[in-house]
This record gives C-alpha cells, sequence and structure tokens, in this order.
C-alpha cells in the first residue's frame, strides 16, 4: 500500500480529500495533519509516509516552505501540491522543489484519482531498478505528465473539453448549452454534446429550469468538488 499524508488547514477539505485517497486502490491514508507544524510532525512520527498531498495556504508556513524544510531534514517524501494556488511562480517554484504532480482546486475526485494512479504507475516503473534506456527515461517521464481527467471518448476534442470546463469552473451559477457556446465560441449543439458527457461522467451537474411555456432549460455546472 501506498502510504498518504494529507495536510490541508480546511478540516472538512482534508476529510473529503482522505476519502477520496482510500477510493483509490493500492492507497492508503496515513494521517491528516492541518498546518506545517503538524505535517513535519507526521512526517517524523508516523511509521512510513510515501506521499504527501500538500495544500499551499496553510496557517503557519506555506506548502513549499514545508517542501524545504523536508529537504533539510533528509526526508525525500514524494509531493502532490493540491491547492488553489493558480499563479504561475508558484507552479514553478514547486515544479523546481520537486513536487511530482500540481492539483489546482476545485477539482472532481476523477482529477484526484487520475494523479494518484499516474503516481502509483510511476512507482512501479522505478521499483524495477536497473539503468534506463532512453526510451525507458521518456515512459518514466510520460507516467508524470498523465491527464488530469480520464480519456475522452473518440470523436471528443481535449481542447475542447478543457474550454467548456474552465468555462464552467470560472462562472458563478449553472449554464445553458447556449451560455457554453457564446463564452466558448463553438456552437450549441458541440456545447450540449460535452456537457452531457461531463454530466455522464460525474463531472458536472444538470438542473432543469422552468419557464412559463414550453420545454425547461437544461442548466449544467460543475459538480461539488473541494
Amino acid at each position: 500500500m501506498i502510504e498518504v499524508l494529507v495536510v490541508d488547514d480546511d478540516t472538512r477539505v482534508a476529510r473529503v480529500n482522505a476519502a477520496y485517497v482510500e477510493k483509490v486502490p493500492g492507497f492508503h491514508v496515513a494521517g491528516e495533519a492541518h498546518s506545517a507544524v503538524e505535517a513535519l510532525r507526521d512526517v517524523e512520527r508516523l511509521p512510513r509516509v510515501d506521499l504527501i498531498l500538500l495544500d499551499h495556504y496553510l496557517p503557519d508556513r506555506t506548502g513549499l516552505e514545508i517542501v524545504q524544510e523536508m529537504r533539510r531534514r533528509g526526508h525525500q517524501t514524494d509531493v502532490i501540491m493540491v491547492t488553489a494556488a493558480r499563479d504561475v511562480s508558484t507552479v514553478q517554484a514547486a515544479m523546481r522543489q520537486g513536487a511530482l504532480q500540481y492539483l489546482v482546486k476545485p477539482f472532481a475526485f476523477a482529477g484526484l484519482r487520475a494523479k494518484l494512479e499516474a503516481y502509483a504507475e510511476l512507482r512501479r516503473t522505478l521499483d524495477g531498478g536497473g539503468e534506463a534506456e532512453q526510451a525507458e527515461v521518456d515512459r518514466i517521464f510520460g507516467v508524470l505528465s498523465a491527464p488530469s481527467e480520464p480519456g475522452l471518448p473518440k470523436g471528443h476534442s481535449p481542447t475542447t473539453a478543457e474550454l467548456v470546463r474552465q468555462c464552467l469552473l470560472r462562472s458563478e451559477g449553472p449554464l445553458s448549452a447556449q451560455e457554453i457556446a457564446e463564452r466558448t465560441g463553438v456552437s450549441r449543439q458541440t456545447a450540449q454534446r460535452y456537457l452531457k458527457l461531463l454530466e455522464r461522467t460525474g463531472r458536472a451537474t444538470l438542473t432543469l429550469k422552468y419557464g412559463d411555456a414550453g420545454r425547461p432549460e437544461h442548466r449544467y455546472a460543475w459538480a461539488t468538488r473541494t
């Protein structure tokens, strides 16, 4: 089992993320921490921590400062940043300090599951040991760049899917297919097709808006997430 430490200052979010981790085969939650002090203490006292899901915004120190302190103490524990920090400077700093993945809040279970599965595949690859030819090196680095969302069905464009996803994420309320089309520049039919896909896979929720007459309007919002 891969032992995971979940670090988030919001106890509710930490519990949700821990529950997500437990749903992925091969992973076990070793503990939860809600501050830098608790996180560093847990890294020291827990029997084993293979991976840390690390928030950046903590009450006493930042997530990146935790990584720096861990490395100073000689801990090489793997880190996946799970945070609302979206500025490029933070993302770049996380990359330079050795974070293996960076998952931006809010996210659905599928996004975290994809990161964890990619991490598990990386560990399996590295556990083989020995020397690596260029093809093997490329495969190792390819595992790290695994997409955050599951593969799309045939005939669907990742670029268009991302456009629709970002539109839902930025919206303050549910949107219709027509509103999505106007904001993204795709046709209404295309927007409807991708919205239905997101709704079927649990990444978007559907509500019906009833007017004075005619069929109710279908409106979509990004699924509740941490």
